[in-house]
């Protein structure tokens, strides 16, 4: 699997980890330079989570 980026932002207001995730943070704060939404639901992460 090919790694993704740290300036790429998550916008998954499902993801059980989106309070938690850096992704979402950039994405929220205009600093990503791509918004992408990743694979989390309501009961996993993506795996592509990132900690603040």
């Amino acid at each position: 699997m090919a790694q993704v980026p740290a300036d790429v932002g998550c916008l998954n207001e499902e993801c059980i980890a989106k309070d938690e995730c850096k992704r979402q943070v950039i994405a929220k704060d205009g600093t990503a330079r791509v918004i992408d939404t990743f694979g989390g639901s309501a009961t996993k992460k993506c795996g592509k989570f990132i900690q603040k």
